[in-house]
């Protein structure tokens, strides 16, 4: 019989598509094409419009720092200017120390606290007499001077007179008011009528900021704020602002490391800059009484000249931004006149920073696009070949799948879930037609199956003749066994029976032909070939007697029946193949040797043995077992007498 596929009308007109190409290579093409089409001129897009805006976006940057800045400046002065009018207003603050001590203590602690950066609250009287509340815990340097404890938070310092002599006290609190320790200074000769605040404030006889001038105790830069309090004691209450206080507060470094604030006094002098190295060769000039050198100032900020040119020339409005150029370099500028309560009338605040670092930003993230342009294509035909490779990942693994299902391995399916529904769908059928090829597998021998799925029916269509080993087993007095127990126990029972016995033979190369009640026929030599066909249904054999031996251990332990095996083995030629009806076939093996080895395993009852095997498999693997002769017997429908030989460990 032809059994070679004769080709359909249709199958002629199909050719080659030697143009294809794999799927992942079409969806890469495709995203890297969408992506080119809506990137690139977004990005130019917004590199041509930020070049228009960056200057605009620099300047109102500028804008809202200055705001803030000047916000800032105007609330320490503020607060200052507050916190001495309440506490010249308080009648217990009208007498000299030591008289209402403790409300005095009380009062200046509470202003300091209430008031925003203001390094100390103080009040000086005629007699010489002072009291003053100082913010430690803020100020370092108070500490470190000091020597204060190192959970106090404030400080109150009382000089009082003792027959005309001055006795100063140090009175240290927390930061909930609760009194740390009390000392003596007895070098203090602080004398607050020799102060420039105090003698300036009875001379205006009204409230006056005086400074900057070098404070006594830190040998800071200071500026007070004091006013006359009523009453006849020449009392004068004082606040505190250290310019390097108020150059933190101007500081604008977030904008850019060059970018400064700057004070400047009515007489357009630069009394304070946000930069602390600057402010520190600041005083250092203002202690010598002589104005800083080009050489500091152009090694410190550059851009100092320049500004202070516009602050002495009023040249900027207030809010308004402006551009000035310093060794080439373009800056911009805003500055605010800040007056507060009458006060610091003159004085300039200026913020400056150059163009390019605020500007240089936006330029550079714009060029940067441009980059970023490419290595987001690049990084899209990355992704690109990662979904395609998905995609036909899934596609491989349901072609592996199919694979694994023609060659009858049923090990974990490796389609996973996707996101593609027909992928799923696909997989779906395959899981299926596993299912059924696998439940198919269980009825017939699988290496027959293997067989039949690979080279089609035509391969073992007809039976053929051939050298094979067959093997019977029994159970001795299964009868009696099926009738004293449930069937559902029996069923249980020989199913793992079944189980072991299924195990040990094809681990031993060897195919179930049939399961008949509670026999097993098995064979070797077929439908796989093998050479030590004997030698393996030997081994098979010993090692289910010894599965069974430890069965039936189990099973007198659990109060189950034993099952007593017998086997015979014959080898010998046979016919095997398909045999049956048109729509119904077993794969089997038909013969004297399988009459022979059926004959052997009936013959262990009359000689008490477990496992018989014939002269022709002592022939073949007498130097390899241990084969005890057993006789010679006439078997049943067979001329001639037939050794046998007892197969033993």
């Amino acid at each position: 019989m032809d059994h070679t596929i004769k080709p359909s009308p249709t199958m002629g007109t199909m050719k080659p598509a030697h143009w294809a190409f794999p799927l992942r290579l079409h969806l890469s093409v495709i995203i890297v094409g969408l992506l080119a089409c809506t990137a690139l001129p977004l990005v130019w897009m917004a590199y041509s419009q930020g070049k228009v805006t960056a200057l605009s976006t620099g300047e109102a940057q500028m804008r809202q720092l200055g705001l803030r800045t000047i916000e800032d400046y105007r609330d320490v002065f503020t607060g200052g200017y507050a916190a001495i009018e309440m506490t010249s207003a308080v009648p217990q603050m009208l007498t000299s120390p030591p008289q209402d001590l403790a409300a005095k203590q009380n009062l200046l602690l509470h202003a300091l606290k209430s008031s925003f950066r203001i390094d100390g609250v103080y009040a000086g009287y005629g007699d010489g007499t002072y009291i003053q509340a100082t913010n430690i815990a803020a100020n370092p340097t108070w500490r470190e001077t000091l020597d204060a404890p190192a959970d106090a938070a404030f400080a109150v310092r009382t000089i009082t007179k003792v027959i005309g002599i001055p006795v100063t006290t140090w009175t240290f609190f927390d930061k909930d008011n609760h009194l740390v320790a009390r000392r003596a200074d007895r070098d203090d000769v602080f004398d607050p009528r020799s102060r420039p605040w105090y003698s300036a404030t009875l001379l205006e006889g009204r409230t006056t900021s005086v400074g900057p001038y070098i404070s006594a105790a830190t040998g800071y830069l200071t500026l007070t704020f004091a006013t006359p309090a009523d009453g006849e004691g020449r009392v004068v209450v004082g606040a505190d602002v250290m310019l390097l206080t108020l150059g933190e507060v101007l500081d604008v470094s977030t904008i850019s490391k060059q970018a400064h604030g700057y004070v400047f006094d009515n007489a357009g002098r630069l009394i304070a800059h946000s930069d602390p190295a600057f402010m520190a060769k600041l005083r250092d000039s203002i202690r010598r009484g002589r104005a800083l050198s080009a050489t500091d100032i152009a090694g410190a900020d550059p851009a100092v000249p320049a500004v202070t040119n516009l602050a002495q020339g009023r040249r900027l409005p207030d809010g308004d931004v402006m551009r000035f150029s310093v060794d080439g370099r373009e800056y911009l500028a805003q500055s605010f006149h800040a007056e507060v309560a009458g006060m610091l009338k003159g004085y300039t605040v200026v913020i400056a920073a150059p163009l390019d670092d605020l500007v240089g930003p936006v330029e550079r993230t714009l060029r940067r696009n441009l980059v970023a342009a490419a290595a987001f294509l690049t990084a899209g035909a990355i992704a690109a070949i990662i979904v395609s490779r998905l995609i036909s990942r899934s596609l491989y693994a349901l072609a592996d799948e199919a694979r694994q299902l023609g060659n009858l391995d049923f090990r974990q399916s490796r389609v996973s879930y996707s996101w593609i529904s027909e992928v799923n769908a696909l997989g779906k059928a395959l899981g299926s037609a596993r299912d059924t090829i696998r439940t198919f597998s269980l009825y017939v021998p699988r290496e027959l199956v293997r067989r039949i799925v690979i080279a089609g029916q035509s391969a073992i269509g007809s039976a053929s003749r051939q050298e094979i080993t067959v093997l019977f087993t029994d159970i001795r007095e299964f009868t009696t066994i099926s009738e004293r127990h449930s069937p559902e126990d029996v069923v249980a029972l020989l199913s793992t029976y079944f189980e072991a016995l299924n195990l040990i033979v094809e681990r031993h190369g060897g195919t179930i032909v049939q399961y008949i009640g509670d026999s097993v026929f098995a064979m070797w030599n077929a439908p796989v070939r093998d050479e030590r066909h004997v030698e393996n249904a030997c081994r098979c054999a010993l090692s289910m007697k010894a599965a069974i031996d430890t069965m039936n251990a189990s099973n007198r332990a659990a109060g189950r029946p034993e099952l007593v095996t017998r086997f015979g083995l014959h080898t010998g030629p046979a016919v095997v193949g398909s045999v049956g009806a048109e729509t119904r076939r077993q794969y089997t093996a038909i013969g004297d040797t399988v009459n022979i080895a059926s004959r052997l395993e009936g013959l262990n009852r009359d000689y008490g043995t477990s496992i018989l095997v014939s002269n022709a498999i002592r022939e073949a693997v007498r130097d390899s077992f241990n084969l005890t002769p057993i006789g010679t017997v006439s078997v049943r429908g067979r001329t001639g007498q037939t050794e046998l030989y007892e197969l033993r460990n």
